[in-house]
């Protein structure tokens, strides 16, 4: 496969890059990433010799690079988005401009392009919150931020270019990723390099919102086997395995040798959904299971982010 990767210096993006790459010889990318503080050129830096790898700086909003681009590709696999709650409440339009305006640009590109379909990485907060019980792919979308309204937003284009112009499409909805080189603005990361600095880890209201945590290779996992199988629809992403933001830190606090004196309870965040929880049992019927378990992924990530400070400490949070 030649794959049109957008976001791959990203989080998420570049460990699929990594591991679709490992997975088959026969499978070419171009990473487009334009390079936002999130955008980490360091995540690639590896595959810098890598004759199967291109990367290009620009935009996802520009039409004519990505329709440039996507004549060369056999699919677009779309990562790239702003993804920060935090973020979006105060910048909303950032938010609606690249989510919703960027997705429109590739759908436009790959129907262009013959492209037999579009694969778009979603997340499980389009679904909203709710008490008890798990959403399933069919479930209908509640968003309450500006960030998970822009990614419903783009699913809804998403949906828009199959029924009206049969661009055929497959959504992953996952839950909240973890694992290296994670962006220290995340809630883990956050904690982690916190602590790792002596400092508190703020702790939104009483810290008993829930919250599935799936490792990224894990997630990447799902997205490689249902990219390769050619798998089309929905597809919810997750562990199935709800935690509370305080129980998350605490186990951290145990990882890095501190105390509940480095807890700090901040006022809540405006909005803030109280519980996500998805149903996987439609990916998990597609063969896929998830491999690293929750204690070993957080001392795993908690010894990476140990050993690479110079790659997390210039982009940390209240320096």
């Amino acid at each position: 496969m030649k794959l049109l990767v957008t976001g791959g210096c990203g989080f998420i993006g570049s460990h699929f890059i990594h591991l679709a790459l490992a997975k088959d010889a026969g499978t070419s990318i171009v990473n487009l990433d334009k390079l936002t503080y999130a955008g980490r050129p360091e995540n690639v830096a590896d595959l810098k010799n890598e004759p199967r790898y291109k990367f290009v700086k620009g935009d996802i909003c520009d039409a004519a690079l990505v329709r440039r681009l996507a004549k060369d590709a056999d699919i677009i696999v779309h990562f790239a988005a702003e993804t920060h709650v935090d973020r979006s409440i105060l910048s909303a339009g950032e938010f609606a401009k690249t989510d919703v305006l960027g997705t429109q640009t590739l759908l436009e590109a790959a129907l262009h392009s013959g492209h037999e379909r579009f694969f778009h990485i979603s997340t499980d907060e389009v679904y909203g919150s709710r008490k008890s019980g798990y959403f399933k792919e069919d479930d209908k979308l509640e968003p309450n931020s500006p960030y998970s309204a822009s990614k419903a937003g783009a699913e809804m284009m998403v949906r828009a270019y199959e029924h009206t112009y049969g661009l055929k499409n497959t959504i992953t909805r996952s839950s909240n990723n973890y694992g290296p080189n994670q962006h220290p603005e995340k809630f883990i990361p956050r904690a982690i390099t916190n602590l790792l600095r002596a400092r508190q880890i703020p702790i939104y209201g009483t810290g008993e919102q829930v919250r599935d945590w799936i490792h990224v290779r894990d997630n990447c996992e799902a997205i490689w086997m249902l990219l390769e199988k050619k798998h089309l629809g929905i597809f919810n992403v997750g562990m199935m395995d709800g935690q509370t933001n305080i129980s998350i830190a605490k186990r951290l606090l145990a990882l890095t040798g501190r105390d509940e004196t480095s807890l700090k309870y901040v006022e809540d965040r405006k909005g803030h959904d109280f519980r996500y929880a998805i149903d996987t049992s439609k990916l998990r019927a597609a063969g896929w299971k998830p491999q690293v378990n929750l204690d070993a992924g957080l001392k795993e990530t908690v010894a990476w982010y140990r050993a690479n400070q110079k790659w997390w400490e210039p982009a940390v949070i209240d320096k």
